[in-house]
């Protein structure tokens, strides 16, 4: 290969980044309301532990609506799936935004969340299949990155805005932006036609994997580890960093930053060296985690432990996704979603037992202790799948689709397994 073309396969298609704007707004709804419990849990006469279960209730959503939506629009064209998805996503903030009962907040969190797994399943499959084999793991990187973004950016804004708005303010803005995203995705992602020759049982077949399993246990335990301490890190920050609540924001910026780092170099170096990666990850999630309990009392200490939690924390997630993508060979689409499922999965695991500690005899500490363990548990199905391998098949062909590149992709898919 002359070193004139290397540039131009290195380089990911369009459609990636496309994605990835459709994935910061995804993460940025996940995660808001982190910097605006103690807000909403004041506006909705509600406790701030049982605020966090509009984030577990969101996370629960797309457990169940990754796969289940997944499956419901396999043969649906991709582009109509996304822009779906996105105006339920839309409307759903803008409900929620109208309400003053709990319980609508809830309900209408759990209905976005519903959306959400759908974009993420078909998105994560249209990126890995556009990329092609070589590069699948940096292009669920750079969507990841879309997510981690959201910490960087979307998160801290929206708590900034919904302390001087309230946090109505945040969700109308994500419900216009979807709106406008929804006819971004229109305009730029190709229009492929979905054939009948899609195979649910293929889709369901590729489940009987024993590594696809660890792959999707560790993604549970590492995610759980991580915002199991993240959904409540606004009190720990206030009432024992003794961080005024205006400066929390900032201290959100240093975790997306950190995220967005973690996510960078699990996308550069899992497709080399994938279980030396995420296993040293893994352990130093848990043991920063450890170190926030008697640090968080330093201000400087707990930005910067925060700061690294998220960065070891986040270098795991594009690798064991690329994994379980890896594993499914030809039938990706629900494993894909089940891998977004495992991510709430664990966020929900972590955020209720969390929830459960702060309330405990642990006190603010409780979170990070909940998290320290879970980050430690990943390490077993990491291990494992270490020992048994994680050579799989190279083609990554999601979907069987009309689009007029999928000779050219199928041609260099081809080439790059035979080298």
């Amino acid at each position: 290969m002359s070193s004139a073309t290397a540039p131009a396969r290195s380089k990911l298609p369009f459609v990636v980044w496309v994605l990835a704007a459709g994935t910061f707004l995804m993460g940025t709804t996940e995660f808001v309301i982190a910097g605006l419990l103690p807000e909403m849990a004041a506006d909705l006469n509600v406790s701030v532990s049982h605020a966090g279960l509009l984030i577990t209730a969101f996370a629960v959503g797309m457990i169940v609506g990754g796969p289940t939506m997944a499956m419901a629009t396999l043969r649906l064209p991709q582009r109509h799936t996304l822009i779906g998805a996105l105006a339920v996503f839309a409307l759903g903030h803008a409900v929620a935004a109208l309400s003053n009962s709990f319980t609508v907040v809830l309900t209408a969190r759990v209905v976005t969340a519903l959306a959400t797994g759908a974009f993420w399943a078909v998105g994560f499959v249209i990126a890995t299949t556009a990329a092609g084999p070589a590069r699948a793991t940096r292009a669920v990187g750079v969507m990841m990155g879309g997510l981690t973004l959201a910490n960087v950016v979307g998160v801290p804004i929206g708590s900034f805005v919904g302390h001087y708005t309230g946090w109505r303010g945040p969700f109308w803005a994500l419900a216009v932006l979807a709106a406008l995203a929804a006819a971004f995705v229109g305009r730029f992602i190709p229009r492929t036609g979905q054939r009948s020759k899609v195979s649910v049982r293929a889709e369901v077949r590729a489940l009987g994997q024993g590594r696809l399993w660890l792959a999707l246990g560790a993604a549970v335990l590492i995610m759980g580890g991580v915002l199991a301490t993240y959904t409540y890190i606004t009190p720990l920050l206030t009432d024992r960093a003794g961080i005024p609540a205006g400066a929390v924001p900032l201290v959100l910026i240093a975790f997306g930053i950190g995220a967005l780092g973690g996510t960078a170099i699990g996308g550069r170096l899992g497709d080399r060296r994938p279980m030396t990666t995420t296993i040293t990850a893994a352990a130093a999630t848990s043991l920063i985690l450890l170190a926030l309990i008697p640090a968080s009392s330093s201000p400087v200490a707990a930005v910067v432990l925060v700061f690294g939690m998220a960065m070891a924390g986040f270098t795991v997630n594009p690798v064991v996704t690329s994994l379980a993508v890896r594993f499914a060979g030809d039938a990706p689409t629900l494993t894909s979603a089940l891998t977004t499922s495992g991510y709430n999965t664990g966020i929900a695991a972590g955020s209720l037992l969390a929830g459960r500690a702060l309330d405990s005899s642990l006190g603010l500490t409780g979170p990070a202790l909940v998290g320290a363990v879970f980050a430690a548990l990943t390490l077993l199905p990491l291990i494992a799948l270490a020992l048994r391998g994680t050579a799989g098949p190279s083609r990554i062909v999601a979907l069987h689709t009309t689009n007029a590149d999928e000779p050219r992709q199928a041609a260099e898919a081809t080439a790059t397994s035979t080298h």
